[in-house]
């Protein structure tokens, strides 16, 4: 039989009643624990809180005695009336910097210490621990520090240890006495110092690289003044220099090819326009220009001797970069022809005077204002110091004389030639002096061919001259042809003569010194006067005046083709006597000697030409008058004494004859004059053709149709001669001799009228007959011993 149980749920809670009264328990006692430790925590926070306050109470009953103290001692030293004043700052002021003074004194006082530390380490063991140990920090504050105190020992070193400074380190061994253990000292401190020295300054000059490439301006202003303080920056300004990228990249570009041959050619050519500055020196002084600009600004922020820097490293452009360059392109140029390096060494010392300028305009370090004269007379030197060795003395207006002799020799050539084989008159002094002329042109020729042929002629100045001279480079030099047209004056030719001097004169102004400007020009004259005036104008002058005499007494009518040489030659003359007025006698101003020298050289050379072409004129005049006069022999005496009533012809062929001459002559005149000139050479042409005929007239008896004769062929001469420009009193003499046609052909009255109107006396008036010409002209009439007119000779 089973017993009845008790229910579950009583027996569980009476267990979770047990269980919840041990926790209550335990709950009460932790927080009885945790009232006490507030209790204990509040208590000392107002323990603390009462420490403070009375702390806080303390502090300011100090500060208000101090403050009361202050303001007692700035009452008893203000004025009566003043009231309160800043004496309390000022005292403060006195305090602040007396605690200054002393953490001075104290920081050098350890600085002293620590100086006086590494002096014995370094004296007795020979060791820089201690100031290794700074070094090995790392930092730029530390290596600068480093260096203040290498500095101070080495001056320490100077002092306590000379023997150091004066003698080898084994002398030093010898005379340095031993330690307390027979050891000897054999520290020298100088050699120490110098290596850890030279180990520091090679760490702050890696340190100043860094902070060149970090552009860590300050840093870098913190070497430099240190390493100014150990051998005065060289070493830094080196490092910052000849390490600098522009140097690197210009040393790799320093074969870069120079032009083209074209370019070469171009420069070689006296008729080219020159081309310029080398495109390679162009780019270099372009880069330069910026560089400059650029670096000057940070070298003024990285260096407290900014200016030295500067000098040293504008020093470095132009005597490494731009010296290479510059001897690179001369070197070439001078291989290609005078003119060539000319050319050349002109364009480069502008584009780089350029340069000079534009860096003092911009001022570099001294940037928006202009450069400090240091620096601009840096500059300047530096550009002096590039051209001198080409313009020192007179090397440079030698090779000016030296490139235009070649020129003029090459464009005169041919015509040396021509004037050498021309052939001359035969007779008397100037025979001889034509003889010399022609020894010289023949020198001349000669000496060009041998340049021609001289090995150190380059090719393109071989080529450039063999066109300047027109000759063919496959031709044969001995057996060139000429024609008279290479012998004759060429006004185109005189101008390239002129432009290219014009050329030289301006290169001479820029390139030269202005001192030496009028001798230069003087020079320049000289030559001018020699190879236009002499052997040009007057060799001309001269072939034409031989020709004329070749031809005064000419029993064939004479050739007159001489005659237009004279207007080219006046041409050049005026044109040659206009640029040495101008220009050249203008820039020898400043030298009266020289300028009144080159005014004597300019009359004497114009005058000989003036003579020259004067002569030729003259003789050109006999040349006619000769032949006219060798003309009018041929009149055959009967002429003028027909036996027909009738005229056959209006004018007899010896008339005709002469005025077709006339006409040749004229016509060949007015080829080589004009102007004033032509009037005086057409008048005296026409005095001496007017004495002839007057003298002709006079030989030959008359009859009444030859009087028509006579008239008709003094209408002949006299129309001829109205063509020509004559002045006013040979025009009036011209038409006088219409009265003499007249004389034979009016009747016993009207010669009668006519004899009234003589001039008095045996000499004719202004545009009338003396009595002496119209009796010898009326006795040649068929009729003049007749009563009428034999009463009328008688009246005279």
């Amino acid at each position: 039989m089973l017993l009845p149980q008790a229910p579950l749920t009583s027996t569980l809670s009476t267990d979770a009643l047990s269980q919840l009264a041990l926790l209550g328990d335990e709950l009460q006692e932790k927080e009885s624990e945790i009232l006490s430790q507030v209790r204990r925590a509040e208590i000392q926070h107002d323990q603390t809180l009462d420490t403070l306050g009375r702390t806080l109470d303390q502090s300011m009953s100090s500060f208000e005695a101090l403050d009361g103290s202050l303001g007692q001692n700035s009452a008893s030293n203000a004025p009566e009336a003043g009231g309160r004043t800043d004496g309390g700052g000022n005292i403060a002021v006195q305090i602040g910097e007396k605690l200054e003074e002393l953490d001075r004194k104290r920081r050098r006082a350890q600085d002293t210490m620590f100086l006086i530390q590494c002096w014995t380490e370094l004296s007795e063991s020979g060791l820089l621990s201690s100031l290794e140990d700074i070094r090995l920090q790392g930092g730029s504050e530390n290596k600068i520090r480093c260096a203040v105190i290498a500095r101070q020992l080495m001056r320490m070193s100077q002092q306590l240890d000379p023997l150091s400074w004066t003698s080898s380190n084994s002398q030093r061994n010898s005379s340095t006495p031993s330690g307390q253990n027979g050891e000897t000292k054999s520290h020298n401190t100088r050699e120490i110092l110098e290596k850890f020295c030279e180990s520091l300054e090679q760490d702050l000059l890696e340190q100043f690289n860094n902070s060149y490439r970090h552009q860590n301006f300050d840093d870098m202003m913190e070497c430099s003044k240190v390493l100014h303080d150990f051998n005065g920056g060289a070493s830094v300004i080196a490092v910052f220099v000849n390490q600098h990228q522009f140097f690197i990249d210009r040393d790799q570009l320093n074969d870069e090819a120079i032009a083209d041959g074209e370019t070469w050619e171009v420069l070689a050519d006296p008729d080219s326009d020159p081309p310029g500055v080398d495109p390679g020196l162009q780019s270099l002084v372009d880069e330069v220009k910026i560089v400059m600009q650029e670096e000057s600004f940070i070298i003024k922020r990285a260096f407290p001797y900014y200016e030295t820097v500067l000098i040293k490293f504008i020093q470095r452009v132009f005597q490494q970069s731009i010296q290479q360059r510059l001897e690179k392109v001369l070197g070439k140029a001078e291989t290609v022809s005078t003119l060539a390096f000319l050319r050349s060494l002109h364009s480069s010392r502008s584009y780089i005077s350029s340069l000079v300028e534009d860096l003092k305009t911009h001022g570099l370090t001294e940037h928006p204002d202009a450069c400090s004269g240091q620096i601009a007379q840096t500059l300047d030197q530096q550009m002096d110091e590039l051209f001198i060795p080409y313009l020192v003395g007179s090397s440079y207006i030698e090779r000016e004389r030296k490139s235009l002799e070649e020129m003029y020799s090459s464009l005169l050539f041919k015509f040396n030639m021509y004037h050498s084989r021309r052939k001359r008159a035969p007779q008397g002094f100037m025979a001889s002096l034509a003889q010399q002329g022609t020894q010289f042109m023949a020198t001349a020729k000669d000496a060009y061919l041998e340049r021609l042929e001289s090995s150190d002629l380059t090719p393109t100045h071989k080529q450039i001259m063999l066109r300047v001279a027109g000759i063919k480079d496959k031709e044969n030099k001995n057996e060139i042809e000429v024609s008279e047209e290479d012998g004759a004056l060429s006004v185109s030719n005189a101008k390239r003569m002129l432009k290219w001097l014009a050329e030289s004169v301006q290169r001479t102004l820029e390139l030269g010194s202005q001192a030496e400007t009028p001798r230069d020009v003087n020079a320049l004259l000289q030559l001018l006067l020699t190879n236009m005036g002499q052997h040009y104008v007057q060799t001309a002058l001269e072939a034409a005046d031989g020709q004329a005499a070749l031809v005064e007494n000419s029993k064939t009518e004479p050739d007159l083709t001489f005659l237009p040489t004279i207007r080219p030659a006046v041409t050049i003359s005026a044109i040659m006597d206009r640029f040495i007025t101008v220009v050249l006698i203008r820039l020898a101003e400043s030298n009266t000697t020289v300028r009144k020298s080159m005014e004597a050289q300019r009359n004497m050379a114009i005058d000989a030409i003036e003579k020259k072409t004067n002569a030729v004129m003259k003789t050109s005049i006999d040349v006619i008058t000769n032949y006219v006069t060798k003309s009018l022999s041929s009149q055959k005496k009967q002429d003028f004494r027909p036996k027909g009533a009738e005229l056959e012809f209006l004018q007899t062929p010896t008339c005709l004859n002469i005025c077709k001459f006339l006409g040749r002559s004229s016509k060949e005149a007015s080829l080589a004059i004009d102007g004033l000139n032509a009037e005086k050479y057409y008048s005296e042409l026409a005095l001496s053709i007017h004495e002839l005929l007057f003298d002709h007239f006079k030989k030959f008896q008359v009859n009444a149709t030859g009087g028509l004769m006579v008239t008709q062929d003094i209408a002949k001469y006299v129309s001829v001669m109205r063509d020509w420009p004559l002045s006013k009193d040979v025009a009036v003499m011209v038409e006088l001799l219409t009265e003499i046609g007249s004389l034979f052909i009016v009747g016993p009255e009207a010669l009668r009228e006519k004899a009234r109107a003589l001039a008095p006396g045996q000499s004719g008036g202004r545009g009338k007959l003396c009595k002496g010409d119209f009796r010898a002209f009326v006795q040649k009439r068929d009729d003049s011993g007749s009563v009428g007119i034999q009463s009328i000779l008688a009246g005279l």
